[in-house]
């Protein structure tokens, strides 16, 4: 409860917020702070430097450097930056290739203000009554998502598929959310007017077995290619979270709070990419296309999702 003596201020701020307030937001701030950085993954595994532009080339190494930006946007919120990445394959004959690649990626958050109910699953304890509506402001914070994996290609040329390369491999990686923190002020209920600190810190670690499909064409000096790829992040955790105001400062996660895990989920992702061969660069228009229409579905809540990937081979 707030005293006495702070309940004009307060009711005086409540006023001037509630006045310029747009409509709230349809998911709590928990709901939409878990599926940023998710999303980030999806666009990682959408750019995994594993897709050859030509099937063979010779019976030696080839580098492989990729490097992208994303835009990742739910309401003010956005998570955006660079993905790098670099691969060596080798082309054991003209059926076989092995590959290994390393990656990383290092996104900003930014906000505006922000109207969404606040929800506390990983401190079911704190003293508010929650769900309640309230304001989200000065968002900061990164990601740093690296890691690496090998993986095994095999070409064909048979079939209803014509010339496709299948890729099986697995990749380990490290995503870690710093600073990722909001100031709340509540705007509804008996506890109007109280304010704290949220954040989302965390350190998650996953082992990502996946497979994928590509189907490339050859049109002249080019080449067009299809490609789709799955991902299983293993295993699923718990969303960290830790939350502080007047008389309180709580930390947990949905897991060890009885609220489950949630955190690192399947991915899809679909690319259509275009090389000239002549200088060895590859464009993926079709991933800046699908992660803008998958990514709603895959984590609703998200409004945008823009990523453009570039590969160079050696």
């Amino acid at each position: 409860m707030l005293p006495l003596r702070l309940y004009p201020a307060a009711a005086v701020a409540m006023l001037a917020l509630l006045a310029f307030a747009p409509c709230r937001a349809e998911h709590d701030i928990a709901y939409v702070a878990e599926h940023l950085p998710e999303a980030a993954m999806d666009n990682r595994y959408g750019t995994l430097p594993v897709w050859a532009g030509s099937l063979y080339d010779a019976d030696d190494w080839r580098i492989t450097l990729q490097g992208a930006a994303a835009k990742t946007k739910v309401g003010t919120i956005s998570l955006d930056g660079p993905l790098l990445s670099a691969a060596l394959r080798r082309d054991l004959d003209r059926h076989w290739q092995v590959g290994l690649f390393g990656f990383y990626d290092r996104l900003s958050f930014a906000s505006g203000r922000e109207f969404r109910p606040l929800q506390t699953l990983f401190a079911p304890q704190a003293p508010i009554g929650v769900p309640v509506d309230a304001l989200f402001t000065r968002l900061d914070g990164s990601t740093r998502d690296f890691g690496g994996g090998v993986y095994v290609a095999r070409i064909g040329d048979m079939g209803l598929l014509g010339q496709h390369r299948w890729v099986v491999g697995v990749l380990s990686q490290r995503l870690e959310l710093s600073d990722y923190r909001f100031d709340y002020t509540i705007l509804a209920g008996p506890q109007a007017g109280l304010s704290g600190q949220l954040d989302f810190d965390a350190t998650y670690d996953f082992v990502t077995p996946f497979a994928g499909l590509e189907i490339p064409r050859d049109f002249g000096r080019w080449t067009i290619a299809v490609h789709a790829l799955a991902a299983v992040p293993l295993t699923v955790q718990g969303v960290a979270g830790h939350i502080t105001g007047p008389g309180f400062d709580l930390a947990g996660n949905t897991a060890s709070a009885g609220a489950g895990k949630h955190f690192g989920d399947p991915s899809l992702t679909l690319g259509l990419t275009f090389t000239y061969r002549p200088a060895r660069l590859t464009v993926d228009l079709g991933t800046l296309l699908t992660q803008q229409l998958l990514e709603p579905v895959i984590h609703n809540g998200i409004d945008r999702n823009l990523v453009l990937s570039v590969f160079w081979t050696e």
